[in-house]
């Protein structure tokens, strides 16, 4: 049975205290997109938000006058080039666990929040008992929560399975998109629009096929905000889950980044092809931001000072790549702001390198 909804005056007195600091100033057009799975389940202390922190969290966001606005309204400023309301965000929730009906429905129904869940459709359909069931998916629908696609097998899909060559692996990530997308048209009457890759991993096959697809959208896991020239296909969120990630302070943190427009990215994401003897991007508007504060990170190795030839911020490959994934970031701090603003892309090691380990 789920819990009885808490009123929103139980929050007056922490959304008093949160004004008197002001709100912070977001600038227009900038999103940032927060993930969650787990909600008040300490069984899954890695991905898990206490429900504590998570009413803290969405009542910061109302104290602080940010506005949560759906999936699709981003998608399609994205998309169009629309305006968004200053200091927007936007909730989305990865897999479709029980714990979304019982104990995070009832929060985020008290503050009118509109939120995405992203389904693990085979888990539904096997009838897993930590996930959510068909009759509440339903039920929530018809109270507006939005339902969209998390791939049918939930599977790793940055490389392809042992055999396949690039034609088999994309016929592979091809049928089980198809069959999510399918199973959802059925069981709830509306094909998904957006897909959430599974662990946000993604490769530019996949990618390639999802669009081929359809959809309108793709969004990662790769931290960042949605800025205006954000691709609606590799949307960046931000995590809200273990003991660090999902503590007020970092909350607050990952509200006060903005986008970092950058391309020709070396190497370019996705599968390598070789190790990289350097880690580049071209800035789009170099001038935006204060001299010297360039850093690269990349997770094998951490932050890395970089320097800014131009338009080119680069730092050199100081050894190997041995990690399955890298995620690759670069960073600046704003002049005007004072924020920092970062974009990011995921690197995969093929798997027939990391199976002759």
């Amino acid at each position: 049975m789920a819990r009885r909804p808490l009123p929103v005056s139980f929050f007056l007195l922490s959304l008093w205290a949160w004004a008197l600091a002001g709100p912070a100033i977001r600038p227009a057009g900038a999103a940032t997109v927060l993930i969650y799975h787990h909600f008040g389940d300490d069984r899954f202390p890695t991905t898990n938000v206490s429900l504590e922190n998570f009413r803290q969290q969405m009542a910061y966001l109302l104290a602080h006058n940010y506005r949560v606005i759906p999936l699709a309204r981003l998608v399609r400023a994205l998309s169009e080039g629309g305006n968004l309301p200053d200091k927007s965000v936007v909730i989305t929730i990865d897999d479709g666990y029980r714990s979304i009906y019982d104990r995070a429905w009832p929060i985020l129904k008290n503050f009118s929040y509109p939120f995405t869940v992203f389904l693990y459709v085979e888990g539904l359909e096997k009838g897993y008992s930590n996930y959510l069931t068909w009759e509440q998916v339903k039920e929530m629908q018809a109270a507006g929560v939005d339902f969209q696609d998390h791939g049918y097998g939930h599977k790793r899909m940055a490389n392809p399975p042992a055999g396949l060559d690039e034609p088999g692996y994309r016929q592979w990530l091809s049928e089980d998109l198809v069959k999510s997308g399918r199973t959802l048209l059925q069981r709830l009457g509306v094909r998904p629009n957006f897909l959430a890759v599974p662990y946000g991993e993604y490769s530019r096959e996949l990618l390639d096929e999802a669009k081929k697809l359809g959809y309108d959208a793709i969004l990662s896991q790769d931290p960042g905000a949605a800025g205006p020239e954000t691709s609606p296909f590799l949307i960046p969120r931000e995590p809200i889950l273990g003991r660090d990630w999902s503590t007020l302070k970092h909350f607050e943190t990952i509200l006060e980044r903005e986008d970092l427009p950058i391309g020709d990215l070396v190497p370019p994401l996705g599968r390598l092809q070789d190790n990289p003897a350097v880690f580049s991007a071209r800035v789009h508007h170099p001038d935006r931001y204060r001299p010297g504060s360039f850093s690269i990170y990349v997770s094998q190795y951490g932050w890395l000072p970089a320097r800014l030839d131009g338009d080119l911020v680069r730092v050199d490959n100081p050894g190997t790549l041995s990690r399955r994934l890298n995620r690759v970031m670069v960073s600046a701090r704003e002049k005007e702001s004072g924020r920092t603003a970062l974009r990011t892309w995921l690197l995969v090691r093929p798997q027939e390198v990391i199976s002759e380990e």
